[in-house]
């Protein structure tokens, strides 16, 4: 299944993507949220379609692309979780995963714009894998028990202010934390329905130009070991998102070093999980 929110900001409401359309489902779900995952929405939702899904109404044309699911409670980050990228960052690869949290109102539409922050000097780029998780994970013991604690995957557009992250003083937060700094989506496909998460490549452009080129298969951490090692400690909540890193090209690592400004169309995407596309323009 190909989940999908629409609507005005404040306004958005549950879809899903079938044969190529956006269908509208506001009338049987409140919302892609925390208490759908939580009370097997997934499965309530994959009854439902199995008799109804030819007679669900269109969204209307035209209508925004909200991010595909509700506002995370948390929203935590995998940083130098590719080897290629930890090297072009002057980085050493990590022996355990690098845990930072970005705000969870950053998560927005795939296609809403990208704010270049005020006395932003370096906005830079990331396409990176989105997990969602279905129901809250505790202590997990094994890292094989992770894989059933997973609604879905997405695109993740962690976009980055690199002097606020890296020359402002203390942790990466608020580099990363900015508005609409997280465009989520088009949609959440569910993990059924993904062959093998660990085997897509993964691109982004700026205005055209390849920036960067990658594939899950270089991950250090995998998607199920990110979410065995976080559960030990804290909980994770159904609905939370995990960005679970960045391939290598993204402006920080180019000599010399790019940066995003007024005009810049970025495009993102994914094998399985769509594209993204995004305009800058100044907050």
């Amino acid at each position: 299944m190909k989940l999908i929110r629409f609507g005005n900001p404040g306004n958005e409401k549950p879809g899903i993507l079938l044969n190529g359309e956006r269908k509208d489902l506001s009338h049987v779900f409140r919302d892609w949220d925390s208490a759908f995952f939580r009370n097997d929405g997934l499965g309530k939702l994959r009854s439902f379609l199995e008799t109804n899904g030819a007679q669900l109404p269109a969204v209307e044309d035209g209508a925004r692309w909200a991010s595909c699911v509700a506002r995370p409670g948390k929203v935590l980050c995998i940083g130098l979780n590719y080897s290629d990228h930890a090297k072009e960052s002057n980085m050493a690869i990590p022996a355990e995963p690098i845990l930072f949290q970005k705000g969870s109102n950053t998560v927005v539409g795939p296609y809403d714009p990208i704010l270049i922050p005020r006395n932003s000097k370096k906005t830079d780029w990331e396409v990176e894998l989105g997990v969602v998780l279905a129901k809250d994970a505790r202590y997990l013991s094994t890292v094989k028990e992770a894989e059933s604690y997973i609604a879905g995957y997405c695109i993740s557009h962690d976009v980055s202010e690199r002097e606020f992250q890296l020359e402002r003083g203390g942790q990466w937060t608020k580099g990363k934390s900015c508005d609409n700094f997280n465009p989520l989506g088009p949609y959440l496909l569910t993990k059924d329905e993904v062959f093998n998460i660990h085997n897509l490549s993964m691109s982004l452009n700026v205005n055209g130009k390849r920036m960067q080129t990658g594939n899950t298969n270089a991950m250090i951490f995998d998607c199920y070991h990110l979410i065995q090692y976080l559960s030990q400690f804290m909980t994770l909540e159904a609905g939370d998102l995990i960005n679970t890193g960045t391939p290598p090209g993204v402006g920080l690592g180019m000599n010399p070093q790019q940066f995003l400004r007024e005009g810049d169309i970025v495009e993102v995407s994914i094998d399985e999980l769509g594209e993204q596309k995004q305009v800058c323009i100044p907050a």
